[in-house]
């Protein structure tokens, strides 16, 4: 594996800490559960999402992608249910905590460049 997998695997996990201070209700109990659910959400963001996107497609188009936000809540509830000190209590938490996620890694991205691993 790359140095530039841990480093973005590492970035992730800070994020998801700074996500779990930010909304209310979503809970990470550390930096170790952070870990574990950055690398199962981008398994889960490589696996499943692409399939729920390609299956949601229609009602994508319709609501000019904001349904994408509820895709997006999902998958952070799938990695929720399977790591361990990672939770989400509800839905509005989980789009609120994809939401911010979102913009935090788009401003990761700015500032780092477009070579970012």
């Amino acid at each position: 594996m790359s140095p530039g997998f841990f480093a973005h695997l590492i970035v992730s996990a800070a994020l998801l800490l700074i996500v779990a201070n930010v909304v209310r209700g979503f809970q990470m109990s550390g930096a170790l559960s952070a870990l574990l659910a950055a690398l199962v959400l981008g398994l889960v963001n490589a696996l499943v999402r692409p399939l729920a996107i390609v299956l949601t497609l229609p009602l994508t188009v319709v609501t000019f992608g904001l349904f994408l936000l509820v895709v997006n809540a999902l998958m952070l509830k799938i990695a929720a249910a399977l790591v361990p000190g990672f939770r989400i209590e509800g839905f509005w938490p989980a789009v609120w905590g994809g939401l911010v996620l979102a913009l935090l890694n788009l401003a990761i991205e700015a500032a780092m460049g477009p070579g970012w691993p």
